[in-house]
């Protein structure tokens, strides 16, 4: 032992041996002691030494100590002295502060170690294996060591990660690690993992990470938590940034709105620390990666409006309007504002109705734009603002309309400040940046929407007193064009730059602005002039400007002014620039070196005021008119006329075509409408045929159960014949009355039968009018079966009647009584044959009857289900069945009333028997009918 004691700084005698020696002595201890104890001291006095001497360590040692996480997994002491002396080989983390080429050194030892050590996955492999271990000297430095090998070879390490088997999940454990020092290394090692890695975060999105985090940062107290909360929300950033798949996942998920507290600032924000400074930044920034322009705008779109509905939109407007909050998260703040509102018209009229408390409170927007134009606000502020009013404007015409309405002179208020006035007074202030944000600001009214600018035209500005006012579009090329001290005020580039791109977007797409600016006689010189001058390095840009303004007024002509004609405007080029040196200078705008920073995002984001020149809706218009304008100054007037005439050729072609596509898809459409009725109509009647079909089948069946009943009655009606005369005699009376009823009965049955056919007449002419047309051939069969039914309805109605008639005379005769002196009784013979001729015709002109009623019957069902199916078919189809049900219901009412009626004209023809009546046949008794009838006439 007293070799270590050497080594660890005992007294010892004779000279020191050198570090390289030491440590060459302590790996050969390690590699060849069998006792635990031994290889364990000798493991941590390379730990000790492993700081100091570390590429000694490193290149002697690193085997040796890999070969003990690999034999003495079953000693966490020594496994713990292994991984944290091959933490302080491989950790570039430097406690003292060294020189920049020492840092540099220490950086390339600590990759070149790496390197060594992931030559063998496995390697990794064994790391995630020893996480499982719960000892906390073995698990931390792990985590640690893990760490380190991200920091240095990322990309390499997460491929191995990637491929192991639950790698990825044995990493998330850590977020569930009690030890809080374990949680929170975790949670840097897992940053270090999700860089640059779609597929990892991902993983680690699904491994339930979002959950685990936002349940950390409200443990830790939010925005006012401590580094544990800012490393959350920096793993969150790495998992969604640039990810659609875990911004989509963070969505569906209902994340967004646990965001929601995280903003709740209260009324006294004096006395911000630095950290909650940080995480408010960071969560304002997990907000804004959310809603970023560069997402897809669907996704966008449905994170705007989740922000709204959960009032998180609101809660940021609080912390806009809030007192005390510190610049750089108010700056930030504004920006965020800007994403949640950009192109959603729901939040941007939310953000619209905002106002600030003060007294009289105004909007939002005056506000913010107060600060735009105020020279002492910070730079970044200014230009958080100017993101904010684009925003608000974005794909906003209504906001847009609201803006230009304020400079209108109908709607201006003396007596408060609008948006509009604070736009016009920064374009003319002596703040260059002013100038240059209020120009840009009031282009962006005019994006996109010509009506508005057509309404600016009528702004008319007071310039001075005693001079007449002058049009906003006049006072704008005043500033460019003439020689007094607006011109000094506005000599430097960055106004010039700004008015220039308001006048481009302004007429641009829009004749009668282009007229409205020619028709001041000095613009076209002052652009001539601008253009063909050799100016130096600062003025080229403005020299494209003015060529695109010149373009525009060429390629946007409506030849109305006869001196500034497409043609004649191309000539003066010619002749005063040349073509070729007025595409050049075109060309300067382009070649920028400002212009494509600029063109990459929406943000106006500047290092510096004097780089501020560009801005990202000008650089798309620039991008679509410099090839037109280009083609329109080469082209000669001949090829513009031709040219002309192809377009007019194509658009009357185009309308010609739209036309014949609407006709044609009117057409299917009434051809569909019409299959669609010719289908209807045929299964509608392939079921009135079948009810139909059953209607009759039900018929019979009752006519059938009639007949057998009429037997069983006669011959009731026979043994009831013997009674005596006293009864019939008593009886004969009421049911002659009884007839009489039945009789009234069947004549009201009649007349309202009539007017039933009646209707149904024109009701069937009424169809046979509706069915011409495109499906006359399909109704034709439907309006014959009409027409047959109506015959057969008035063909039983006139048997009705005739039958009526007969029933009528007999029923005349039996009130009439016996006349015993005019006959004499007849034999039983006779009479039983009478009364036998008699029954059989009664029963006969009964069952007639009952058969005409029930034709009558299913006839009028038939008429009004046919009738009905060429009107509206699926309502009478119901109807139809009720029907049924109906007609089924009275026609068994129908056979107990005639069964009865029967019954009753048997007695009462037995009863004139026995009175001594003589019952005829039919045809005596129309013979002896007439004769009577002859004699009351003489």
């Amino acid at each position: 032992m007293n070799f270590f004691r050497g080594v660890m700084g005992g007294q010892t005698a004779g000279p020191q041996p050198s570090g390289a020696e030491t440590i060459q002595k302590l790996c050969d201890r390690v590699a060849s002691s069998t006792l635990l104890e031994d290889r364990r001291d000798a493991v941590r006095a390379l730990k000790s030494l492993s700081k100091k001497y570390r590429m000694e360590v490193g290149a002697q040692a690193m085997d040796h100590l890999i070969n003990i996480l690999h034999t003495d997994r079953s000693d966490s002491e020594i496994l713990g002295y292994a991984l944290d002396t091959l933490y302080n080989v491989i950790s570039n983390d430097e406690e003292e502060e060294q020189d920049e080429n020492a840092q540099k050194q220490a950086d390339d030892l600590g990759t070149q170690f790496t390197e060594k050590f992931i030559q063998d996955p496995e390697h990794i492999t064994l790391l995630l294996t020893l996480l499982e271990e719960f000892d906390f000297h073995v698990r931390w430095p792990s985590v640690k060591m893990l760490t380190a090998l991200l920091k240095n070879q990322g990309v390499q390490v997460q491929g191995i990660i990637l491929v192991s088997p639950m790698g990825v999940s044995r990493l998330m454990d850590l977020l569930a690690d009690s030890r809080e020092v374990i949680r929170n290394d975790g949670l840097l090692l897992i940053q270090q993992l999700t860089k640059g890695n779609a597929a990892i975060q991902k993983i680690v999105a699904f491994e339930n990470a979002f959950e685990r985090l936002l349940d950390i940062i409200t443990e830790e107290g939010s925005s006012d938590g401590g580094i544990v909360v800012e490393d959350c929300l920096l793993l969150l950033l790495n998992l969604l940034k640039n990810n659609s798949s875990n911004q989509n996942f963070f969505k569906e998920g209902s994340y967004i709105q646990r965001m929601k507290p995280w903003f709740e600032v209260g009324d006294d924000n004096s006395g911000w620390s630095a950290q909650k400074v940080t995480n408010l930044h960071l969560m304002l920034q997990l907000v804004r990666v959310m809603v970023s322009p560069v997402n897809s705008p669907g996704a966008t779109a449905s994170c705007q409006k989740c922000m709204y509905q959960c009032g998180l939109l609101q809660q940021l407007c609080t912390i806009l309007m809030a007192t005390g909050v510190p610049a750089d998260i108010l700056t930030e703040t504004i920006n965020t504002v800007s994403e949640v509102i950009r192109g959603s018209q729901v939040n941007q009229d939310y953000f619209a109705s905002v106002n600030a408390p003060s007294n009289p409170p105004r909007p939002a927007i005056v506000v913010l734009l107060m600060s735009m134009v105020n020279e002492r606000q910070p730079f970044v502020l200014r230009c958080a603002v100017l993101y904010c009013f684009q925003c608000f404007l974005y794909k906003n015409q209504k906001g847009q309309g609201e803006i230009v309405a304020t400079l209108l002179p109908s709607t201006i208020d003396a007596n408060s400040i609008s948006a509009g006035q604070l736009l016009c007074g920064g374009l003319f202030s002596a703040d260059s940046l002013s100038n240059w944000c209020a120009a840009v600001a009031l282009a962006h009214t005019l994006q996109d929407n010509l009506t508005q600018k057509e309404q600016l035209l009528r702004v008319q500005l007071a310039t001075s007193l005693g001079k007449p006012p002058v049009s906003l579009l006049q006072q704008c090329t005043n500033i460019l064009s003439q020689g007094d001290k607006i011109v000094r005020r506005g000599s430097k580039v960055q106004t010039r730059v700004g008015l220039l791109m308001l006048l481009c977007t302004w007429i641009s797409n829009c004749p009668i602005a282009v007229t409205h600016f020619l028709h001041n006689q000095e613009n076209v010189p002052f652009l001539t002039a601008q253009i063909s001058e050799n100016l130096g390095e600062d003025e080229r840009l403005v020299q494209g400007l003015c060529a695109l303004l010149l373009g525009i007024c060429i390629y946007y002509n409506d030849n109305s002014l006869e001196n500034y004609t497409k043609e004649k405007l191309k000539q003066l080029i010619e002749k005063r620039i040349g073509k070729e040196n007025f595409v050049e200078k075109l060309g300067f705008i382009t070649k920028h070196e400002l212009y494509s920073r600029a063109a990459q995002k929406p943000q106006p984001v500047f290092p510096s005021p004097e780089q501020m020149l560009f801005d990202h809706e000008f650089t798309r218009l620039v991008k679509e008119l410099e090839g037109l304008i280009t083609k329109a100054v080469h082209k000669s007037s001949e090829e513009e006329k031709k040219e002309e005439e192809v377009k007019k050729t194509l658009e009357q072609h185009d309308n010609i075509v739209t036309q014949y596509k609407e006709l044609i898809r009117e057409q299917d459409a009434q051809i569909q409408e019409l299959k669609e009725k010719v289908s209807s109509m045929t299964t509608q009647t392939e079921q009135l045929q079948a009810t139909v079909s059953q209607q009759q089948s039900q018929i019979q069946q009752h006519k059938d159960q009639y007949n057998i009943l009429k037997l069983k009655l006669g011959k009731e009606n026979q043994s009831q014949s013997s009674q005596g005369d006293t009864q019939v005699n008593g009886l004969q009376t009421e049911e002659l009355s009884q007839l009489r009823e039945d009789l009234e009965e069947l004549r009201r049955q009649q007349t309202l039968l009539q007017t039933q056919l009646s209707e149904k007449d024109a009701l069937i002419d009424s169809l046979k009018s509706a069915a011409e047309g495109p499906a006359e051939s399909e109704n034709t069969e439907l309006l014959q079966e009409l027409e047959v039914l109506k015959n057969q309805v008035q063909t039983h109605l006139a048997e009705i009647s005739h039958l009526k008639a007969e029933r009528q005379e007999l029923l005349r005769r039996a009130e009439a009584g016996p006349k015993p002196s005019d006959t004499a009784p007849p034999s039983d013979s006779s009479s039983d044959a009478a009364k036998a001729e008699l029954e059989n015709r009664l029963a006969a002109q009964t069952a007639e009857m009952e058969r005409l009623k029930e034709s009558r019957s299913g006839l009028e069902q038939q008429l009004a289900a046919a009738t009905s199916t060429a009107a509206i078919l699926q309502t009478e189809k119901s109807k139809l069945q009720t029907e049924v049900q109906e007609s089924k219901k009275e026609q068994d009412d129908l056979l107990m009333l005639l069964a009865d009626q029967d019954q009753k004209i048997h007695s009462l023809k037995q009863r004139l028997k026995d009175l001594g009546e003589t019952v005829d046949d039919e045809d005596d008794l129309r013979d002896q009918t007439s004769d009577e009838d002859d004699e009351d006439e003489d």
